[in-house]
């Protein structure tokens, strides 16, 4: 599978899975994931295992009982726009109920860069209690 759109597609469904084989399979191994804000877990992740080891695996350690709900994704060329709500419990007992953009770049079959938008005072509110 190769197309862009479904490259994504198969990603998102993955992480909501918790197929972490597909996932990791997902990123090429130079992949860039650029996360917004101030928050601990705000910044760059360069690299496959960053993204997977410390980038999402990071957030899922501050989080229990998560779903994630595909909500649309548009394509154009090697660029993918996908939206999903994120729902959890947080460590701290807080409700999370999240709406995240991702622009996703794929080339050959392979997650290579993403660019994500979220509510970050949320995320900061329910996460980290701040």
């Amino acid at each position: 599978m190769t197309d862009p759109k479904s490259v994504v597609v198969r990603y998102i469904e993955a992480a909501r899975d918790g197929m972490s084989a597909v996932i990791r399979a997902s990123f090429a191994e130079d992949a860039t994931w650029e996360y917004p804000g101030n928050l601990p877990l705000s910044g760059t992740y360069r690299g496959v295992d960053a993204i997977v080891d410390d980038f999402l695996a990071g957030a899922g350690e501050l989080m229990t009982g998560v779903t994630l709900e595909l909500v649309s994704v548009i394509a154009e060329g090697d660029t993918v726009v996908a939206e999903w709500t994120s729902r959890a419990t947080s460590r701290t007992g807080a409700s999370y109920r999240n709406r995240n953009a991702g622009i996703f770049t794929v080339r050959d079959g392979k997650i290579t860069a993403v660019r994500e938008y979220t509510d970050t005072l949320h995320t900061a509110q329910a996460l980290f209690g701040t």
